[in-house]
């Protein structure tokens, strides 16, 4: 007689069933070349919470070449990038799948590269998995789909706990980025780790020097980009991982001299992140630039503190600092240079706003605020907002509003000036044209001359620009 299946097992089948029957046909040709295949992972435990998505992650006891003839027969697109690890890749209309030969895999104590043997049975395959929520299988070769959960992550599921299959100290030292995606899953899925699990990362956090920047970067991008971050990074600072690949952000825990007192940087940067995250609708969702910048826009703050003789505390030129310290750190975590450029510029305007006082920029000011935001302009307003933590109700609506009077002046200028095409009345060939010279770099400083009037004044007109540089050419002579 077989055992009845699960409330769990039943909706991941059913999920699967619904929102991707192609791998039913996927599973039939393993069947029919005589071996197995099972739904495994994170995808499992996403059909349980009745959110799969289109990527789909399999196992099989076929080595990788047998995966490789019976994916091509069922795949638009098949990719073998990972067979040295045991996994081929394939596409059909929306959904990705990665199947996977049944493996064990561990890192030596100063090897980057995992070492990888292939395993007989899926059991042997769902032990070396990092937690017990994603250890759960759905065998599809079967008579009737096998849901397998031999460490109970359906119950620690249920129970929102991340744990490990086994001892937390042996999987970290099988893999020592699962450490990384303990925070990681804190912050997608808001679950709260065994005290163990955060006991074993304490006393191993070291082990994270032998992963590489890529990796440890892809996993802070994914906890960054959850819904609950705050969650992910607490564990990342408070076990001590933070200090080996972000170490700037635990440095933000000042300490508070008895007689200066001052805001704690780094709860106001969680906060400030929590209060970007509220806006970034305006950015058509989740952004990972905001993010970053709202997390990082204080990390120069350590360096440029000062104590005063009244008591307080000066962070004098913290985002310039900081913008650089933010370029240097996203580099070596090997992020892409747009990425790094876009963040660390916005690290660097993000106290611009606090010169505009009650409203009294000039409208030259409020052009160059325009002009140095650029394409980011979105990204610093949302981020200057987020900035506000004080608990005076009075103040922050105050500067609230103090901002909203700014948004207006630059949505008017946009209208009257096209600030955001913000360029010279005169092009680069006009000015050789009118000043009779040959490209050079003389084209150049006469067209920052230009620039400079037109940010200054509006536009001008042609026949006003004319006469400016004119003058201006006169005197470079």
């Amino acid at each position: 007689m077989k055992p009845p299946i699960t409330a769990a097992a039943q909706l991941a089948i059913t999920t699967l069933t619904k929102q991707a029957p192609a791998a039913k046909e996927l599973a039939q040709l393993f069947k029919q070349a005589g071996f197995q295949l099972a739904l495994v992972g994170g995808p499992v435990r996403d059909a349980i919470l009745g959110r799969l998505g289109n990527d789909l992650d399999f196992t099989t006891d076929a080595h990788p070449k047998e995966c490789e003839k019976i994916l091509k027969k069922w795949a638009d697109s098949v990719w073998d990038i990972g067979a040295a690890f045991g996994t081929v890749a394939g596409k059909k209309a929306e959904i990705t799948v990665e199947i996977t030969t049944y493996r064990s895999e561990s890192y030596s104590p100063d090897s980057r590269k995992p070492n990888v043997e292939f395993g007989k049975t899926i059991e042997g395959d769902l032990a070396r998995r990092d937690f017990t929520i994603n250890a759960m299988a759905l065998e599809l070769t079967t008579t009737e789909p096998l849901f397998i959960d031999p460490y109970n992550g359906v119950g620690d599921l249920q129970n929102q706990i991340i744990k490990t299959p086994g001892e937390a100290k042996d999987s970290f030292t099988d893999d020592p980025l699962r450490m990384m995606r303990a925070a990681r899953f804190m912050s997608q899925l808001n679950f709260t780790p065994e005290i163990s699990l955060v006991a074993a990362i304490k006393s191993m956090a070291s082990r994270l020097e032998i992963i590489s920047a890529e990796r440890i970067r892809d996993e802070f991008i994914k906890l960054i980009m959850g819904d609950n971050p705050r969650a992910g990074l607490s564990l990342l600072v408070e076990s001590g991982l933070a200090d080996y690949f972000l170490p700037e952000l635990p440095k933000l825990k000042l300490e508070i001299d008895e007689h200066h007192h001052h805001k704690d940087v780094y709860e106001h940067s969680l906060t400030v992140l929590e209060q970007a995250i509220a806006l970034e609708a305006r950015l058509g969702g989740a952004n990972l630039t905001l993010r970053l910048a709202a997390l990082l826009h204080d990390i120069g703050k350590p360096k440029t503190k000062a104590l005063l003789p009244d008591g307080g505390v000066s962070f004098h030129h913290h985002e310039v600092v900081g913008a650089r310290m933010c370029k240097e750190r996203m580099k070596k975590l090997r992020f892409d240079n747009h990425i790094i450029n876009d963040v660390s510029q916005l690290v660097s305007l993000h106290l611009r706003f606090h010169g505009y006082g009650n409203g009294e920029w000039t409208d030259s000011a409020v052009r160059r605020y325009v002009r140095d935001a650029g394409e980011l302009l979105t990204h610093l307003h949302l981020l200057t907002r987020a900035d506000c933590t004080t608990r005076n109700k009075k103040k922050a609506e105050g500067l609230a509003k103090t901002y909203d009077q700014l948004e207006d002046r630059i949505a008017q200028l946009m209208e009257q000036e096209e600030l955001d095409k913000i360029r010279p009345d005169l092009s680069g060939d006009e000015i050789m044209k009118i000043l009779d010279i040959k490209p050079s770099p003389a084209v150049g400083k006469a067209y920052e001359f230009l620039l400079e009037l037109r940010l200054e004044h509006g536009p001008l007109g042609q026949e006003r620009a004319k006469k400016e540089l004119v003058n201006w050419w006169q005197k470079q002579n």
